[in-house]
């Protein structure tokens, strides 16, 4: 059974930092891409950030040089590093994770997202 289960989020002022974690179970995390969604009450589903299996990273221009992605394979963890957070930030933070198998499937799992909220 697959588990992503998101940890960290709050309550915070803004300009404030949190930092959120990813558990993940049930996959071969090493060969998973993993990334951060996040969806706000009345807004759209949209990408935060995403690390490949490789390291390799990339992050909405609207966080860009505020949120820092990481991954650590040894715990099975990814990491959103969140500082000078604004209102705007405001949302359900969820995990996402792409397993890749034999080179040719790619397998998508949800976690069940972690509220953060920003105070103005």
């Amino acid at each position: 059974q697959v588990q992503l289960v998101e940890s960290g989020g709050g309550l915070v002022q803004a300009g404030g930092s949190l930092r959120l974690s990813c558990a993940a179970s049930g996959i071969i995390f090493s060969r998973s891409a993993m990334g951060w969604y996040r969806q706000a009450p009345g807004k759209e589903r949209e990408l935060v950030a995403r690390i490949n299996s490789g390291g390799s990273t990339d992050y909405s221009n609207s966080v860009k040089g505020r949120f820092t992605i990481s991954r650590d394979n040894a715990k099975n963890t990814m990491y959103l590093l969140m500082n000078s957070l604004k209102s705007e930030d405001t949302a359900v933070y969820i995990c996402n994770a792409a397993e890749s198998r034999y080179g040719i499937t790619t397998y998508t799992y949800w976690g069940k997202g972690t509220q953060v909220t920003v105070s103005s």
